[in-house]
């Protein structure tokens, strides 16, 4: 029997939600604000929230100076090629440690996961020059393969943990009925988990997209995703507020807009399984 919540108590939860909110978002605003102030207006003190004047020369001068929908479309290029790699290669891993017997799946498990504490600086060199020997400096398909290796180890336990709600009947009848590993993989497994499979796509499109070490060390123009672009407006010179928000707004616009059409199916995706 589900637990009555009082009114009052709705109201109050509602209320810290729109508040936490509020909060989280409250930077993404403040940036996008800016982008549409002047120079002096948006180092101005006190700064102004919503009574300025409006103006679009901060994005015309950060077209002018950068093509943008180069940078967007290697971004486009990188997030997802690294994110479809990584999900053809952590399927059947997680398949194979969620469905084969083995005393050892937690252990290797925790041992993919360790290597995501390990900061990213630390292997730095060492790829740096095997992707300088081999050709893949400044390139988008050496961007993939890294970043491929950076978040497959969050693809294969998330993917795994969708894996382990799925009855083990229901493959144990399909082999009974002939069906081929393969077969197994890919029309009886995948298609019940896709809402698990969906949502991993998209939180690692999003992680994808907002890796800035990687690309800004491995890039230099021909590769160069939004990440490298928005860096562009930190200079010597001085930092241009007002140009940098305008850069950061069209960076991260796109990745907004997805987030945005597809958040019931994040949602869904993510609580698959938690409730039986």
């Amino acid at each position: 029997m589900a637990r009555a919540v009082s009114t009052r108590r709705k109201i109050g939860f509602t209320i810290a939600a729109w508040a936490v909110g509020l909060a989280i978002f409250f930077p993404i605003l403040w940036t996008i604000l800016t982008s549409f102030k002047t120079e002096a207006e948006a180092i101005s003190s006190p700064p102004s929230f919503l009574f300025f004047d409006w103006t679009l020369e901060n994005y015309t001068t950060v077209q002018e100076r950068s093509n943008y929908f180069r940078h967007f479309w290697n971004s486009v290029v990188i997030s997802l090629g690294s994110t479809v790699l990584g999900l053809i290669i952590a399927i059947p891993a997680a398949w194979s440690m969620a469905f084969v017997p083995g005393k050892r799946t937690k252990d290797v498990l925790m041992w993919m996961l360790s290597t995501k504490m390990l900061p990213p600086v630390g292997v730095l060199i060492p790829i740096y020059l095997i992707f300088r020997d081999v050709g893949l400096l400044d390139t988008k398909t050496g961007l993939v393969i890294v970043l491929t290796l950076i978040n497959l180890p969050i693809i294969v336990w998330m993917l795994y943990t969708y894996f382990k709600e799925i009855p083990g009947e229901i493959l144990e009848a399909a082999r009974m009925d002939g069906a081929t590993l393969r077969d197994e993989i890919i029309h009886v497994l995948t298609p019940m988990a896709v809402p698990g499979i969906a949502s991993t796509l998209l939180l690692n499109v999003i992680l994808a997209w907002n890796e800035a070490f990687w690309t800004l060390n491995l890039t230099a123009a021909k590769a160069a995703p939004l990440t490298a672009f928005i860096a562009s407006y930190s200079s010597p010179e001085g930092l241009f507020y007002a140009k940098l928000s305008a850069a950061s707004t069209m960076a991260i616009a796109p990745i907004l807009i997805l987030g945005w059409f597809s958040q019931k199916q994040l949602v869904r995706g993510l609580t698959f399984g938690a409730v039986k």
